[in-house]
């Protein structure tokens, strides 16, 4: 374990990264350390993750990830976006625009909760909301405007998700990477999938 990688870590994304070589990891070049397959392995579980938490999460060394995500992108195995003050990274041509900007809001810890709490009760106010979140209206109220900004929330009629199918799908898919909350969620996520008759 000479670079500081888990080496447990390292081989589950070894096996997350070959299921996906029908995919997207098809043509991933194998190199001595391992380490862009281990990025491209992690990504596909985590889409969405900023350059900070890849680095963190797989215990890299910063130019260590640097030069792994300049040549997973030039190799077109990775694609990243500008997410605010973040970068995010994603397996290449996999999530649309409206999958991509959710994933980064999805990301972070108070947008996320509103998600779940509005799929949970499509009702919710801003009130319930804070009381859910456990934050304060005014945060409820900023971090609504950045929703509606982002094409994710509609504050015409109290609050509102666009596409909250697409939303849900998003969370249970990929519930082990954000948070316990979540994976609860996904648990009962059925409750909250509509079928017309």
């Amino acid at each position: 374990m000479g670079d500081g990688v888990d080496e447990g870590r390292r081989a589950t994304l070894r096996r997350v990264a070959a299921l996906g070589a029908v995919g997207p990891f098809a043509g991933l070049a194998e190199d001595d350390s391992g380490i862009r397959e281990t990025i491209a392995g992690y990504l596909a579980t985590t889409p969405g993750a900023h350059f900070s938490k890849i680095r963190d999460d797989l215990d890299l060394a910063t130019g260590e990830t640097q030069h792994h995500l300049k040549r997973l992108e030039r190799d077109g195995t990775v694609e990243s976006h500008r997410d605010g003050d973040y970068r995010r990274y994603f397996p290449a041509r996999e999530f649309d625009a409206f999958e991509r900007t959710a994933l980064g809001f999805l990301r972070r810890e108070t947008p996320r909760g509103m998600v779940i709490a509005l799929l949970r009760d499509g009702d919710a106010t801003a009130s319930d909301l804070a009381a859910d979140v456990g934050v304060s209206r005014p945060t409820i109220s900023n971090h609504a405007a950045d929703l509606d900004a982002a094409g994710l929330l509609s504050r015409e009629d109290g609050y509102s998700l666009v596409r909250p199918e697409r939303l849900l799908t998003l969370l249970v898919s990929y519930a082990d990477s954000f948070d316990a909350a979540t994976v609860r969620f996904a648990r009962e996520a059925d409750q909250f999938i509509s079928v017309d008759a």
